[in-house]
């Protein structure tokens, strides 16, 4: 074993022992080196008697303020400015101690020789402590894997943490990465500061592990972005945080805080109550489809307080169904309503059935439907299963059961739709329609609203998660604008219809002015903290990027094909006056559509869908037409 090696095991007494004896031993070498810098000549023998007296009194001297100073004490990989300001004012009392001594005794002295002492001491002071740090990092390194790291950002933050991580075996530190195009080609902390474009290169040639990202001023957008492109090279990214919150003085919190949807509505919140639609729903057993979704799991929660003796949950999703199952147990305890959870498909018409009659069902609210556009036009045969078909199973064993009430919950996308998406609404408006027309006992009414802010799949998580992310937004194209209406508001407006409803009526809800998507794409950008970056601000945080229309995608939505609504008893809802296919036109459709799903003809599902929604459409065009040549 290596006398280093054994320095390692020493006890920590020891180890203190053996720093104030490199001290003291470091106090005849300086004023050997001291007398031959001032004399030009090495001094001789003769020299070590006539110093004797000085060296014993400086050897004593130094023992004694080094342990008062407590520099034995610092450990190898401490000492920096503060421990060489130590060592600095322990030469500067030796050279004191040895003018004071020189004069006491009557030795002459050079000009200027307690000085040079003062200043060699506290070199060699400082030298063998960073060697013998050296040598002892290089034997803690010798069997510990050390990991080559990168600090991104040469600035403050960048150099404290160099400093601390210096001494640390399992890391070895390769230089600094910044953008600052003036600190490039510098050394600070002793490393190179390298150009961001050499990055790739850097960790090819140097084999990098990690980078510590080191810029805690830029915000977290920004440092998202930083951290995305050093990932995307294959290493580890881990971030410091600000001083300021290491020390408390600040918070150590994402800065995105949370968005309140009605905020972006540009119009003022809906505020009302069901008072007087309370008692269509107090004492009933109510069945809502689609229970775990946005607008279903609403529904529950605002339908509870109206007095309903039972609510069946109808979810397709387990975990959906597990969530506001419990939810509504702890919402209901004490209210006396029972809670039936219920995991299937509106589709199984043999399931549908049996849970209406076993439960005595009163009013179904019938919200299951797949209605993200891209999902549905990537998957047509599963849209018009679950939108159209599931809609005609649901409504025709609400009539088979004798159910009081059937509530279909549509979309604005059914009005004018170019795509399956919005096809398969329409034609879910269309079979609800004529079985109202065909119904006896059962009232089957429709509910038709645009988009519905803070749910799954709505622009303001998306656009939120995309800013956490350090974006970009992603924009189909500039010029869009989307109705939009808060969950809260929409359910209650649904549960109004659902009380008024007289049979076969289209609800459209008040939902102000369309808003435009890229002013609230910037809007949830400013009220999140940041700044967008455009061509007019390129150094803002979050940038908007447009990716173009998708399939089945409009500018513009609209919640009626004719501009004429009629007023209904309540302010904010309207009913739509409009034209539907016949009984043997849609009978022929579904024929179509249903001979397509089993084909599993993809192309033959979008044709047959769009052609009788076209169909519709020309119907509703030209009884408009009709309409206004009669006026």
């Amino acid at each position: 074993m290596s006398f280093f090696e054994r320095l390692i095991l020493l006890p920590r007494p020891a180890k203190r022992a053996f720093i104030l004896a490199l001290d003291i031993l470091n106090v005849p070498v300086s004023l050997y080196l001291a007398a031959a810098l001032l004399s030009g000549t090495l001094p001789g023998a003769e020299w070590l008697g006539q110093e004797i007296g000085i060296l014993l009194t400086l050897a004593l001297g130094c023992a004694a303020l080094s342990m008062t100073l407590g520099l034995p004490g610092i450990q190898l990989k401490s000492y920096e400015i503060s421990a060489m300001g130590r060592s600095a004012a322990l030469a500067a009392l030796l050279a004191a101690l040895m003018a004071a001594t020189s004069w006491a005794f009557g030795q002459a002295r050079m000009a200027g020789e307690p000085f040079i002492f003062a200043l060699v001491f506290l070199f060699l002071s400082a030298t063998v402590r960073l060697v013998l740090l050296q040598l002892l990092l290089h034997l803690y390194r010798r069997d510990v894997a050390a990991t080559k790291v990168l600090i991104y950002g040469a600035g403050k933050t960048g150099m404290q943490l160099a400093m601390a991580l210096k001494s640390h075996e399992a890391v070895r530190l390769m230089g600094f990465i910044d953008d600052n195009s003036v600190l490039h080609g510098m050394t600070v902390a002793g490393l190179p500061v390298h150009p961001s474009q050499r990055l790739e290169k850097l960790i090819a040639e140097q084999k990098i592990g990690r980078v510590l990202l080191a810029m805690p001023s830029l915000s977290p957008p920004r440092q998202a972005q930083v951290a995305r492109r050093v990932a995307a090279l294959g290493v580890d990214v881990q971030s410091l945080p600000s001083f300021a919150q290491l020390v408390g003085e600040e918070e150590i919190v994402a800065t995105l805080a949370p968005v309140l949807p009605e905020s972006f509505l540009g119009r003022k919140k809906l505020h009302g109550s069901l008072n007087g639609a309370e008692s269509r729903y107090r004492g009933k057993s109510v069945m809502i489809s689609g229970a775990g979704g946005s607008i279903g799991s609403e529904l529950c929660r605002q339908i509870l307080p109206c007095g309903p003796t039972r609510l069946v949950l109808l979810e397709l999703s387990e975990l959906a169904l597990y969530n506001i199952d419990r939810e509504m147990n702890a919402l209901a305890e004490g209210t006396g309503c029972e809670i039936v959870p219920v995991l299937g498909s509106v589709a199984d018409a043999a399931k549908v059935t049996s849970v209406l009659k076993r439960h005595e069902v009163q009013i179904v609210l019938h919200a299951a439907a797949y209605k993200h556009v891209p999902m549905v036009e990537a998957n047509p045969d599963a849209g018009i299963i679950n939108n159209v078909f599931g809609t005609q199973v649901l409504a025709q064993a609400a009539i088979d059961c004798g159910i009081e009430r059937f509530v279909l919950i549509s979309t604005d996308k059914a009005v004018r739709p170019t795509g399956v998406m919005g096809a398969s609404k329409r034609l879910a408006e269309l079979v609800v329609g004529d079985l109202a027309r065909r119904s006896g006992k059962t009232i089957l009414t429709m509910v038709r609203f645009g988009n519905v802010l803070g749910s799954s799949g709505s622009v303001i998580p998306l656009f939120q998660e995309q800013i956490l992310r350090g974006g970009p937004i992603t924009l189909t194209d500039p010029r869009v604008t989307r109705y939009f209406m808060t969950v809260q508001e929409a359910t209650q407006l649904v549960l109004w219809a659902g009380s008024m409803a007289k049979g076969g009526e289209i609800f459209v809800l008040d939902m102000g002015k369309p808003v435009a998507i890229e002013r609230l794409a910037r809007q949830i950008v400013e009220s999140s903290g940041y700044k967008v970056r455009d061509a007019s601000n390129p150094d803002g945080d979050i940038e908007i990027l447009v990716t173009g229309l998708r399939p089945g995608e409009k500018l513009h939505e609209e919640l009626s094909i004719s501009p004429d609504l009629r007023p209904t008893a309540h302010p904010k809802l309207f009913h739509a006056e409009e034209t539907s296919l016949t009984e043997f036109e849609l009978a022929r459709a579904l024929q179509g559509l249903n001979a397509a799903i089993v084909q599993q003809d993809h192309a033959a599902i979008v044709e047959e869908a769009a052609r009788w929604v076209k169909r519709d459409l020309a119907k509703n065009e030209a009884s408009r037409h009709d309409g206004n040549a009669a006026l």
